[in-house]
């Protein structure tokens, strides 16, 4: 079965105009139970963490106990982006353990998804552009850690770059950071990943599913991975607002059948982490991420 973290305090209160949308981590899963892709089983509710390791094992101590503390100076939190609360540091919590625990089924059944997270912004002692713990490097660590998985490949695919999760596997021989992401986009200041592709503004459907096709199974190939962290953003369609790719709805449906469609074929797990969508429409962004459940369930069920 396709296992799906999901928790009220994904939607979380913001002030009036924010530009995140944050309605959509409350609207995903009812357009899924609505079209009966999902049923209720499919989901599992995650949970505050007592024990703190697996957060500790990847941001620096001091950091998420000022974000834990909200003692965080104001320049480090105007970075975030967000409001800084108790309820925000535990929803970040909450996420983190979905994926853990998506990471674990997903061992056990392909896959597992979480609605939120894809928090790769977030580095080892800093947040920054909406993200405080970065939830795909926590779950990552977590499964070396525990002798889960030996070798990860993260597979970001949001149109902005893995900064955050470049930095904290800096040097790690035992993750592989790929990042595809618009050039001229934030970060402005980019990072190393282990692999960087960096695209042109208003690239379309053909030549980025060229290069993804070129890249991915050669990829695979010569890392050997046997755990996959796929973020599936979907700001990468020509109507977002933070992104100057211009795929078509149905092209990122194609990026994502692609990507699931291999994992499957080489018997690889992977755990699908959201990512960002910023389209003025928020009916878009629901429907582009609902068709990577819809494609998760095809492929994999």
């Amino acid at each position: 079965m396709l296992k799906i973290a999901y928790h009220p305090i994904y939607s979380h209160p913001l002030p009036e105009g924010h530009r995140f949308p944050m309605l959509k981590y409350e609207l995903l899963p009812k357009q899924l139970l609505h079209e009966g892709t999902c049923i209720e089983d499919n989901f599992f509710e995650p949970v505050k963490m007592l024990n703190e390791n697996p957060i500790l094992a990847v941001h620096d101590a001091n950091y998420f106990y000022d974000l834990l503390n909200i003692t965080l100076d104001q320049r480090a939190a105007r970075k975030i982006g967000f409001p800084l609360s108790e309820l925000l540091i535990e929803r970040e919590i909450i996420i983190a353990d979905g994926t853990i625990k998506a990471s674990e089924y997903a061992l056990k059944y392909g896959i597992a998804m979480n609605i939120a997270g894809g928090t790769h912004h977030a580095y080892t002692n800093r947040g920054e552009a909406f993200c405080m713990l970065n939830d795909q490097a926590i779950g990552a660590r977590f499964l070396l850690n525990n002798g889960l998985a030996k070798k990860i490949l993260i597979v970001d695919l949001d149109v902005h770059q893995g900064n955050g999760t470049a930095e904290i596997f800096n040097n790690d021989s035992a993750v592989f950071t790929f990042s595809m992401h618009g050039k001229n986009n934030y970060p402005f200041k980019k990072e190393q990943s282990d692999l960087d592709i960096e695209l042109e503004n208003n690239i379309g459907d053909a030549e980025y599913l060229s290069i993804l096709q070129e890249t991915l199974p050669l990829l695979i190939k010569s890392q050997q991975p046997d755990f996959i962290y796929y973020l599936c953003g979907v700001d990468v369609i020509a109507t977002d607002k933070l992104g100057k790719l211009s795929l078509t709805i149905e092209g990122c449906k194609q990026r994502d059948q692609f990507v699931l469609d291999i994992c499957k074929s080489q018997n690889i797990p992977v755990m699908c982490s959201m990512g960002g969508g910023y389209s003025p429409d928020i009916k878009v962004i629901v429907g582009a991420h609902a068709n990577t459940y819809r494609l998760a369930q095809d492929i994999f069920f």
